[in-house]
């Protein structure tokens, strides 16, 4: 068969059937009276077993070794081209998103994609002085796309780079949302817990109703934090989260400050009390637990919280007593009859 036959018949071009015979991959069997290479049944196998090769992505040094060397085995190679195509995948996912990331912030011109570009690659720099200006410089007139800031956040390790960057998102309004809730059901902690952060300080009703799911969280850390943010937004959904942070002594002074912010509306402030004296009662409560149930109360108006406080005067644990009348003390005139 000629070599414009085989062309045809293999998908090879004739220049690159030259190459191979340059090289000595598939040297032609004969030629014609006319000179011109004749390739045999065996030549055109060989061809096909090429082409397959280089299908995987050998070069054609490594073909040829695959094909004339007896002792050559292919797992060492066949894990290396793994190895290559992951790699090469990642960088097109790299690339394929940066470049999604700058279309979603729908540039004017390439002014706009060149500080763009350079924002995102400051994100990702290794000093964290640079990431934190970064997210700074986020909200200008090209700001960072809100996918690539809840990206660093999530993965945020230096505190003031990851306070930066959820003010970055919290000026974004309710777009990172979304992708924040994905972040509460990582299967890592750490992530979860900067999900639940970044949540917390986007004061919208959207994000309030994340919290308020995140209330139900598998993840304590995750509770407690929706817990502090609900308080300090009025939700009476966070008190049993809040009271328990202070039996548990879990930043219990946060969680006692954010019950005496519920406890501003009166409608909320004897049951608030109603629920820290109960736990107080509760016999399974630990002995360290009451003064900071006590001590709880002290910022809880009403007549609840007062007659707690007058009967825990005289406990018999002697430092809940003296928390008691301390409190008393200084509620002074506002002790309600």
């Amino acid at each position: 068969m000629l070599i414009g036959d085989v062309a045809r018949q293999s998908g090879v071009s004739a220049r690159m059937l030259r190459h191979y015979d340059s090289l000595g991959l598939v040297r032609p069997t004969g030629r014609s009276r006319a000179g011109y290479r004749e390739y045999s049944s065996e030549d055109i196998r060989r061809i096909f077993h090429i082409e397959s090769l280089r299908s995987l992505g050998l070069s054609l040094r490594d073909v040829r070794r695959a094909l004339d060397d007896p002792d050559f085995t292919p797992s060492e190679l066949v894990d290396d081209l793994i190895r290559q195509t992951r790699e090469r995948i990642a960088a097109e996912t790299e690339l394929l998103t940066r470049l999604r990331r700058i279309g979603a912030a729908e540039p004017a011109g390439w002014e706009d994609v060149l500080q763009i570009v350079a924002l995102l690659q400051a994100l990702g720099a290794k000093s964290a002085g640079k990431r934190q200006r970064a997210a700074l410089s986020s909200v200008d007139e090209v700001p960072v796309p809100v996918e690539a800031l809840v990206e660093a956040a999530l993965s945020e390790t230096d505190p003031n780079v990851a306070g930066a960057l959820r003010w970055a998102l919290a000026q974004s309004g309710d777009d990172g949302l979304a992708l924040l809730a994905k972040g509460l059901g990582s299967p890592a902690a750490e992530v979860r817990k900067r999900a639940v952060q970044s949540i917390a300080e986007i004061p919208s009703g959207e994000a309030t109703a994340l919290l308020q799911d995140a209330l139900t969280n598998p993840d304590i850390v995750v509770r407690r934090y929706a817990a502090l943010a609900l308080g300090a937004r009025g939700v009476a959904d966070a008190v049993p989260t809040l009271i328990d942070m202070v039996v548990e002594g879990t930043n219990d002074v946060d969680a006692a400050d954010a019950l005496s912010e519920l406890a501003s509306c009166s409608a909320l402030a004897d049951q608030i009390a109603t629920r820290l004296v109960d736990r107080l009662a509760h016999g399974t409560v630990e002995s360290s637990a009451r003064p900071r149930l006590t001590q709880a109360l002290a910022d809880i108006p009403g007549t609840t919280a007062s007659q707690a406080l007058a009967d825990l005067s005289h406990d018999e644990d002697r430092a809940v007593a003296l928390t008691a009348a301390y409190i008393l003390g200084i509620r002074g005139n506002t002790l309600e009859p």
